[in-house]
C-alpha cells in the first residue's frame, strides 16, 4: 500500500531564487513531482504544452475555474496560471512527494482547501539582496523591476503565514532542508 504524502508548497517573493531551487531539486531528487500548471499565456519559443505548462484559452480556463479543477489559481501580468487539482490528489494518494511552486495568493488558496499541507516560504537573505538579484537579471525594465519589488514587500510580509522559513542563501543547502521536510512529512 503507497504512503500517503503530504502536498509540499514553496513560495516567496519574485527573485528569491525559486526556480533555481526547483529545478536543482529536480535534478538531484527526480522522485519529486513538480505539478504543472495551467495558464492562459501563450507559449513562448521552445515551450511545449504539458511539459512547461498547460496552455489554455480564457473559455477553458473559466471552465475548469467553475467545475473546481484547480486546486488554486492566480493572475498575474494579465494572464491567469493555476494548478489542476486532479493530477495532485492522484500523486499524493500514490505517495509521490509533491511540490507546488507558487505564489502567496496560490499558497494562501492551497492553505484553505488543504490546511495539511506544508507552505514554505523562502527567503531572501536580507532584503538588499532580493534587490540586486531582481536588477542583476538585466531581463526587465525598471518599471517591472519596482512593481515585483512593491509586490515583494507585502510578500515578505506574509511569511508568518507559512509554516516554515527557508533562508537563500545557498540553494544546494535550501534543496537538502526541503527534501528532509518532505520525507518527515510523510512519515
Amino acid at each position: 500500500m503507497p504512503q500517503n504524502r503530504r502536498l509540499t508548497v514553496l513560495s516567496g517573493p519574485s527573485g528569491v531564487g525559486k526556480s533555481t531551487v526547483v529545478a536543482e531539486l529536480r535534478r538531484s531528487h527526480p522522485e519529486v513531482w513538480l505539478s504543472v500548471s495551467v495558464t492562459t499565456r501563450k507559449p513562448r519559443p521552445g515551450e511545449t504544452h504539458g511539459v512547461e505548462y498547460f496552455f489554455a484559452d480564457d473559455a477553458e480556463f473559466d471552465r475548469m475555474v467553475a467545475a473546481g479543477e484547480l486546486l488554486e489559481w492566480a493572475e498575474f501580468a494579465g494572464n491567469r496560471y493555476g494548478t489542476p487539482r486532479a493530477a495532485v490528489m492522484e500523486k499524493l494518494a500514490s505517495g509521490v512527494p509533491a511540490l507546488l511552486e507558487i505564489d502567496l495568493q496560490g499558497a494562501r488558496q492551497v492553505r484553505c482547501s488543504m490546511a495539511e499541507a506544508l507552505l514554505v516560504f523562502l527567503a531572501p537573505p536580507s532584503w538588499e539582496e532580493l534587490e540586486r538579484r531582481l536588477r542583476g537579471r538585466g531581463t526587465e525594465p525598471p518599471d517591472v523591476i519596482a512593481r515585483r519589488l512593491d509586490v515583494g514587500r507585502i510578500e515578505m510580509a506574509a511569511e508568518k503565514e507559512f509554516d516554515l522559513t527557508l533562508v537563500n542563501t545557498s540553494v544546494k543547502d535550501v534543496c537538502h532542508r526541503l527534501i528532509a521536510l518532505m520525507r518527515r512529512s510523510s512519515s
